[in-house]
């Protein structure tokens, strides 16, 4: 189990992401079900080379915070405490929310890994 942290009456992780052979340690990760996919913030994941490419397509995402541009990638891995998937396709944006976030992770992590959030405990667990 991992535990969420609440900001702000909203649950947060932390995790990491790799690729390439480099690791970057994420925190501010909101858990949202509300958000179909998993994307990280551009300036967040640069240090390990994650940055679009020349042959990127760039595609329009809306959500709560607005439309904003993003590229996917898929990373060698994304770990939450003891979970990992490998080969995990994410999107990487600018989020520019208003407010501290590096992530979200959506119902796409959150579904392929089998979470289960309780929230009166505040700890997040996967059944696979």
């Amino acid at each position: 189990m991992t535990l969420l942290q609440i900001k702000d009456e909203l649950p947060f992780v932390a995790l990491t992401v790799g690729y390439a052979g480099r690791i970057a340690h994420v925190s501010d990760v909101l858990v949202d079900t509300g958000s179909a996919s998993t994307i990280f913030a551009a300036d967040v994941v640069r240090a390990i080379g994650l940055v679009p490419l020349p042959d990127d397509e760039l595609r329009l995402v809306r959500g709560v915070g607005g439309v904003e541009a993003v590229f996917s990638r898929t990373v060698d891995h994304l770990d939450i405490g003891e979970q990992r998937l490998e080969s995990f396709e994410i999107e990487v944006g600018g989020m520019d929310y208003g407010f501290a976030i590096n992530g979200i992770l959506g119902m796409d992590f959150l579904t392929k890994a089998g979470a289960v959030i309780d929230l009166r405990s505040q700890q997040i667990d996967f059944l696979n």
